[in-house]
């Protein structure tokens, strides 16, 4: 899926950095068939349509297989069956017995050995969701058999009929949104948290009420969509055993004859087709999440985990190592990378795989974003697929097998197929598959560097061992190079923050002796110079106690005159 270009070494430096880097031509993303469409590394390389024509012809080979097999193993039991009853007639008791013995003996022998070469096979045969014929019957026991099929058949009419009544009833006087399916109701138990219950729940039914009004603006074909989508639930609630495989299967299916009726009644309008598709994709996709996301069945738990200790034991690779055409320290850039690595870890909250696609597709935009503020020209395919590597190994986003998985298996085939979100994910599963294999020469590194760096016993040349480091002339690796510049400049920064601490601390303590020397000072002067406190002057006949006896003033008189 991903392959590396080499470039020749030169002496120069600039010429140096010119190194091997990852490269993935566009044939290379599509289908092995030619068909033209994107191809996915789950799928072996083909592309969602002849996978899935693959898988039915395998499936009916299998099933060929199965029939011809039983078929097989009932005849030799028939035979045996006969013999051992011809030769009972014709030969003594004793050597009859024998003889029936060793044959049967050789029987059960040669029949054990076929079950146990096939007994998976034979299990899927006999399983229901194998499209088989039905076991023959002996005709003694047909007549039988009919009878108690005809009263089956008339007990379960009357239990259907009290149940479509019953349903009915419940359908006039309920809104749509408010029926839990049966698949959403068995497994609420396993939800571990009532919070993350209850926003389930209000998720849920915003989607089935918004599923309902989108259905009204189609009248009469939405009534048959709503009941062929709650039928096609609850029918889903009855699968629990089968395998991943089957459950993609079932959903496809359904994707498959749903999208046929939509196009015999829009008259081949695939625009209108999609748009239908799309909200039957994320009715059904948000009420079965919990039972097909990542199902018991599979082994998408454990790839998650080993993917998860890949890129946490890779922590260690730098941007320069993969050749990223990224320069974080532009802000403009440090934000696209930013909100690339939240667009791919929020991938995993969502439930619709529409949605799902919607994160990868952004955050493939954010990058190309960060390349070209980088180089200040438009992004090549070339550069994308490094940087995508790295934003994957920088986030390592939850259950990120597990996601691929759920879009791969359960996505509407068509946006896999074409179109910038299958072009986004290809290369996302191309990323996965690069890190898994990841090793000493795809990042130009001796094996022996690369297992200590994975190991943990060393990480990329440390500043502190400058004897380790070649001088400035020498062919030296331009990561390694760049690993040292930043390390030596984080050096200068650690001093630069010793000399800020003391010459803080030094300030302190100046500011503590500066104000007692201004205490001393002040108290110096009070010593030196007392204050004194005068009495308040008084007023000029404030000491004549004698004041009583002055004559009253003067009051004016009138004469007449």
């Amino acid at each position: 899926m991903f392959k590396l270009q080499h470039t020749d070494k030169r002496d120069t430096m600039s010429q140096r950095s010119e190194r091997r880097g990852i490269h993935v031509d566009q044939s290379e993303l599509l289908c092995k068939k030619g068909c033209g469409y994107y191809g996915n590394a789950a799928w072996q390389g083909l592309c969602s349509k002849c996978w899935r024509e693959e898988y039915q012809r395998a499936r009916q080979r299998q099933i060929q297989e199965d029939w011809a097999l039983a078929e097989k193993l009932q005849r030799e039991e028939e035979a045996a069956y006969v013999s051992s009853h011809s030769s009972s007639q014709t030969q003594p008791p004793q050597s009859h017995s024998q003889h029936s013995l060793a044959t049967f003996s050789k029987f059960e022998e040669k029949k054990t050995n076929e079950k146990t070469r096939k007994v998976t096979t034979v299990k899927k045969f006999f399983s229901p969701s194998s499209r088989t014929a039905p076991k023959k019957v002996p005709p003694e026991k047909e007549s039988e058999k009919r009878e108690k099929e005809k009263e089956e058949k008339l007990q379960g009419r009357r239990e259907s009929h009290g149940e479509n009544l019953l349903r009915d009833l419940k359908g006039i006087f309920t809104q749509p949104w408010e029926m839990a399916s049966p698949t959403e109701e068995s497994h609420e138990g396993k939800t571990p948290s009532p919070s993350i219950t209850r926003q389930s729940s209000i998720e849920t039914d915003r989607v089935s009420r918004d599923f309902v009004e989108f259905l009204k603006t189609l009248q009469k074909p939405g009534r048959e969509i709503h009941k062929q989508s709650r039928g096609f639930i609850e029918s889903m609630g009855n699968k629990k055993d089968l395998s991943a495989e089957e459950l993609s299967e079932c959903v496809q299916d359904f994707y498959q004859s749903m999208s046929d009726r939509l196009l015999n009644h829009f008259k081949g309008s695939s625009e209108k087709v999609d748009r239908v598709m799309d909200q039957v994709e994320k009715y059904i996709m948000t009420r079965l999440y919990k039972s097909v996301f990542c199902p018991e069945t599979s082994d998408d738990e454990k790839k998650d985990l080993a993917t998860q200790r890949r890129i946490r034991a890779l922590h260690w690779v730098t941007i320069q190592m993969l050749c990223v055409p990224v320069d974080e320290e532009i802000p403009e850039v440090s934000d696209s990378v930013v909100k690339a690595i939240t667009d791919i870890i929020e991938m995993d909250s969502k439930r619709v795989p529409r949605d799902k696609l919607a994160c990868i597709t952004s955050c493939s935009k954010h990058i190309f974003n960060a390349i070209r503020v980088t180089k200040n020209e438009p992004a090549s395919a070339d550069d994308f697929l490094p940087t995508l590597i790295y934003i994957v190994l920088k986030a390592n986003p939850p259950r990120l097998q597990s996601n691929i998985q759920y879009i791969t298996r359960f996505c509407n085939p068509s946006r896999l197929m074409t179109g910038e979100d299958g072009y986004y994910f290809t290369n996302l599963c191309c990323a996965v598959a690069f890190i898994e294999k990841l090793d000493a020469q795809s990042l130009n590194l001796s094996p022996e560097d690369f297992e200590r760096y994975m190991s943990g016993q060393a990480s990329p040349r440390r500043q502190d061992d400058p004897a380790a480091w070649p001088q400035s002339g020498s062919r030296v690796n331009p990561a390694l190079s760049q690993i040292h510049h930043n390390l030596k400049l984080l050096s200068n920064l650690d001093k630069r923050q010793q000399q800020v601490i003391e010459g803080a601390q030094n300030l302190q303590t100046e500011l503590a002796e500066w104000q007692d020397s201004v205490a001393r000072e002040v108290q110096e002067i009070l010593e030196r110079y007392p204050l004194e406190i005068k009495p308040r002057a008084s007023a000029i006949d404030a000491e004549n106690v004698e004041n009583d006896r002055l004559p009253p003033p003067l009051q004016p008189q009138v004469f007449a005159g």
